[in-house]
């Protein structure tokens, strides 16, 4: 089975779909805090879900807008059918579709494209991480006052203020810090070299299931912990596993 062809076309075709209503009037479907859900998130995922699901039936979906099928399934399709919404919302071309595929709770490939700068990362188990087909790896740099971090301050009150200490510190000692408000593009920025890690508190697996075997495969590093206060959350750290965070 070509599970890679499988899920680099359903990003192409829910990227495709996100690049045609961008900056297009929206339908929101809830407003919060934090966030905001779009109506083209749950489209997205549909179209996704129809051409992976509708492949392999047996399957299961794991997604940011919903789960369909047995998630006992030996494969399951881990999806954030548009990671960015914020941004999205707002005009900022800053977004990506992101497909990772389990099996038995492995993580055996990932997909992540962003259709604003036609960019797709592509990888498997054992093989070499890919940008647009050509190999890629992580940053070689290996001074903390050099290097470029992504400092995420997730959604929640107790993320948000686990969240500022650590950017504080960072900002002080590294080059640079970023919040660019899309995980996933920050993992795949890790993973060829743009960022040289990526630290957030609070984190779903499908926001990092494609970036996490992404960066390993290209030579980096990913911790992830599991949070104790919020069911599914993570914490995690993704590197060139280079630098001394001394987080």
């Amino acid at each position: 089975m070509d599970y890679l062809a499988a899920a680099t076309s359903a990003a192409r075709a829910a990227g495709e779909l996100l690049h045609s209503n961008f900056q297009q009037p929206l339908t929101v479907h809830a407003a919060l805090a934090h966030d905001i859900k779009l109506e083209v998130d749950v489209l997205a995922q549909n179209l996704i879900g129809e051409m992976l699901l509708g492949r392999f039936p047996e399957h299961a979906l794991y997604g940011e807008e919903g789960i369909v099928g047995d998630q006992e399934s030996d494969y399951q399709w881990v999806v954030d059918p548009l990671d960015g919404t914020v941004n999205y919302f707002y005009g900022i071309p800053h977004f990506c579709v992101s497909i990772a595929l389990r099996r038995q709770r492995e993580i055996i490939l990932g997909v992540i494209f962003d259709p604003m700068r036609d960019e797709l990362w592509t990888t498997e188990k054992g093989q070499a991480a890919l940008l647009n087909g050509k190999e890629i790896h992580v940053s070689a740099r290996a001074a903390l006052a050099e290097a470029v971090l992504s400092v995420g301050l997730s959604k929640t009150t107790a993320t948000i203020e686990a969240g500022f200490p650590l950017l504080e510190k960072m900002v002080h000692r590294a080059r640079k810090c970023r919040l660019l408000g899309s995980a996933a593009l920050d993992m795949a920025y890790v993973a060829c070299g743009r960022l040289d890690a990526y630290i957030e508190q609070g984190i779903s697996l499908w926001d990092i299931a494609a970036g996490w075997i992404l960066v390993e495969n290209a030579g980096g590093k990913v911790e992830l912990q599991p949070r104790r206060d919020a069911p599914n959350k993570f914490s995690i750290v993704a590197s060139s596993g280079r630098l001394d965070l001394q987080i």
